[in-house]
């Protein structure tokens, strides 16, 4: 039996344009022998304007819809159809580059004390360019804890990016998914992972992150400063509840 690594990404309209260059990314990937991946996209309301762009491909493209409710819903609906061992977040306007999904599969399926892996990040820019940042962690794993204690004292930014996870199923399930967020929603399932398991970090870029003026993260809501505070208020008190209720995966038997 073959062995399956589900893609999961939320869309809406204005994003839908980009799956074309997210699948092209997908199809560059290679899986030892024996794997395959699926790709669940979930549409984030019910319109006519995505299913045009969704890659016709019934083998390994599932498409979705369901009511709006901003990207961490659609994501956790999309779980409905994950069947396979490990999850991988892609949003609709980034692109994985050749062996992203192999490195992250590799180091998991190694060490079953890992429960997550994240990657460096290029931002993709309108003319094509990329550019990095400074600051990555040292590739190799990262312990319990470690993020939530750079997170909150560095202005809640984390020193590894959300959209790379790449995360046990059950893993995922049992922590509910993302958050019930207009935002953040990603930090704050990275900081639920975190607080509860071991991570991984791969130093090699696993993700490139388009960025354009019709994103998510460049709108107004999402900077405003008393959602901003709120969000964060509640990412953090999730991860250290967690973090102090002891509950640990993987689970001793």
């Amino acid at each position: 039996m073959r062995r399956r690594v589900i893609i999961i990404t939320a869309v809406h309209p204005p994003s839908a344009h980009f799956l074309p260059d997210a699948y092209k990314s997908l199809c560059r990937q290679e899986l030892p022998d024996g794997w395959d991946w699926h790709w669940v996209i979930q549409e984030d309301g019910k319109s006519d304007k995505v299913a045009p762009h969704v890659p016709d491909d019934d083998v390994r493209v599932t498409f979705r819809q369901g009511r709006p409710g901003g990207p961490g819903t659609a994501r956790t609906l999309a779980l409905a159809h994950a069947d396979g061992e490990y999850v991988r977040i892609l949003d609709a306007d980034d692109q994985l580059p050749p062996g992203a999904l192999a490195r992250d599969l590799a180091a998991l399926e190694a060490d079953r004390t890992l429960g997550w892996a994240t990657s460096r990040v290029l931002d993709l820019l309108p003319d094509g360019s990329t550019v990095g940042f400074d600051g990555d962690p040292d590739n190799g794993p990262i312990e319990r804890g470690a993020v939530l204690d750079y997170w909150s004292s560095h202005d809640y930014r984390a020193q590894v990016h959300p959209a790379t996870l790449f995360v046990r199923r059950e893993l995922l399930l049992a922590l509910g998914g993302w958050m019930a967020l207009p935002a953040s929603e990603d930090t704050g399932l990275l900081l639920a992972l975190n607080a509860t398991s071991r991570g991984w970090f791969s130093s090699e870029v696993g993700l490139l992150y388009r960025k354009w003026p019709g994103q998510a993260t460049s709108q107004p809501a999402h900077t405003d400063a008393g959602e901003r505070d709120a969000r964060m208020a509640v990412v953090e008190a999730r991860a250290r509840a967690l973090a102090y209720s002891g509950w640990r995966y993987p689970v001793a038997d």
